[in-house]
């Protein structure tokens, strides 16, 4: 049964989480043992049906969205080739997101579906056209996770030598939201008038062009459809360096972030909420959102048992692996933060890497041993990850939380049959839906 939009009759106004779903259109994320467990699927990665439960699974615990993340290519940092990312089952998106979002529309009502999609590689117009399409067939539930990119690799599939300085890449990323923002505004409402007895369809009165002119780009417009419910998507954002902290403070009104700890996550927190001031923005504007996944046990002991299981099943290899790409460094030929820092040029991820600075000043291990090691799980049995769920919310730390996949689609079946109802029986999460947008849901208290 699909959730219902709540009754006028519930006009309680306590603040409550938010919870977004990172996917993979494939059975890997950010534990690179997981798809080896064997309660992991993997016959099904082309079969719309796995994509349609995951959609169904997500909505019934009342998700405001999942995005799919993606990067555009295949990893070959790490040895200087793919061989590993292949080997060790990399996190890669063997289908395109795009072509999976409508599917998952068609068997939910509610849930919010967001793309990756870059600013670097792909032109105002096409992403304009092809959100706001979404947008329409969603009936306002399309979300736009925008990346400058980050990878060598990335950009000479697009035909560039590499990929472009941050700073640059996040003044064209500036450009193309803005030309992307007078697209969508070609269109007022009413302009579809549709009137058999008059024989005007579309009103002309009601579209213009868009005709922007930036200083490296131009777009005239107009779109070829109507403005959409949102008017532009709901914009995710994971911007950790100084430069992505600004474009997130201006643009990003949901924005996820890998912090080591709870006060990395807090300084996070307040950092991206003090600089909205500036572009006019209230901090409730922006949803922070830090990422998690977990282990869920009937008991302690078994949450335990069932951890030391999945983590045996990372090959130490395949967690360098993954770090390499992040990062954007070779960690079999780099081994300190300083030849890192030395080798990355313009890639890398700047949260990623920070994570791992994180970890070496509070851990006081190597770089090196930082990089081998997993990320950290929640484990324990549904009341206990609520209470640390509770603890970094109440703290003021985040809006809420993304909620990353180890075991697929076990570990959100878990989450959502046994963490959601503690967290719902708390009073911290909604539920039933209180719009019919996303972002309408975002902004319901």
């Amino acid at each position: 049964m699909r959730p219902r939009l709540a009754g006028r009759h519930r006009v309680s106004v306590q603040r409550r989480m938010h919870l977004v779903a990172y996917l993979k259109t494939g059975p890997t994320a950010n534990h690179p043992g997981a798809w080896r467990h064997p309660e992991a699927d993997l016959h099904d990665i082309f079969d719309p049906a796995r994509y349609e439960h995951i959609a169904r699974v997500l909505e019934a615990a009342c998700f405001d969205a999942c995005f799919y993340a993606d990067t555009f290519g295949l990893p070959d940092i790490h040895g200087g080739n793919f061989d590993a990312y292949l080997r060790y089952g990399g996190q890669i998106s063997y289908l395109d997101p795009l072509m999976i979002l409508p599917v998952m529309a068609r068997v939910t009502d509610h849930l919010g579906l967001g793309a990756t999609l870059s600013t670097t590689f792909f032109p105002p117009y096409y992403l304009a056209r092809t959100l706001a399409s979404l947008d329409l067939l969603t009936k306002g539930r399309a979300a736009w996770n925008v990346v400058t990119s980050a990878t060598n690799l990335e950009a000479r599939n697009f035909g560039l030598d590499g990929i472009p300085p941050k700073d640059r890449r996040y003044d064209h990323a500036e450009e193309v939201l803005e030309a992307c923002d007078a697209l969508w505004n070609c269109w007022q409402d009413g302009a579809f008038v549709m009137d058999r007895e008059s024989g005007v369809f579309i009103d002309p009165a009601k579209v213009r062009y868009a005709n922007f002119e930036g200083p490296t780009l131009t777009t005239r417009g107009p779109l070829t459809m109507p403005r959409t419910p949102q008017v532009r998507p709901v914009l995710l954002q994971a911007g950790a360096s100084d430069r992505g902290r600004e474009f997130a403070a201006r643009w990003a009104e949901m924005i996820f972030c890998t912090p080591h700890s709870k006060a990395d996550t807090i300084a996070f927190h307040d950092d991206i909420k003090g600089r909205m001031a500036k572009y006019g923005r209230a901090p409730d504007q922006c949803k922070v959102l830090p990422s998690f996944a977990m282990v869920v046990g009937e008991t302690e002991s078994i949450a335990q048992e069932k951890y030391a299981y999945l983590q045996s099943l990372i090959d130490p290899e395949a967690q360098r692996m993954l770090n390499s790409s992040l990062i954007g460094a070779d960690l079999t030929r780099h081994q300190t933060a300083e030849a890192v820092a030395a080798a990355q040029g313009n890639q890398g991820i700047s949260g990623s890497h920070d994570r791992l600075l994180q970890q070496v000043a509070q851990d006081g291990i190597s770089f090196a041993q930082a990089a081998s090691k997993p990320r950290g799980l929640l484990v324990g049995t549904g009341k206990s990850i609520a209470d640390q769920l509770e603890d970094y919310f109440t703290a003021g730390a985040c809006d809420g939380f993304i909620i990353w996949p180890t075991i697929f689609p076990k570990m959100f079946e878990d989450f959502c049959r046994i963490v959601v109802p503690e967290l719902q029986r708390r009073g911290l999460f909604r539920t039933e839906y209180r719009a019919d947008t996303l972002r309408g849901n975002l902004a319901a208290p």
